[in-house]
């Protein structure tokens, strides 16, 4: 598994992707980085992400 998709399920990443697109052309228009829908299902995304990383790095720790 890639390092940008560490600790997504497959279902999730399909959502993911599907929600993005629907808002990509069916979302809003230009809107500021803190407001747009697609800005913030990235952030999301990449603290799952590195949400995930640190537990699999506290789990390499612990051995």
């Amino acid at each position: 598994m890639s390092a940008k998709n560490e600790g997504l399920s497959v279902f999730y990443r399909i959502r993911w992707r599907l929600t993005w697109l629907l808002l990509h052309v069916a979302g809003p228009a230009t809107l500021p980085d803190s407001q747009d829908p697609r800005r913030h299902m990235e952030r999301q995304r990449a603290a799952k992400v590195a949400a995930a990383r640190r537990a699999r790095e506290q789990r390499e720790h612990a051995r």
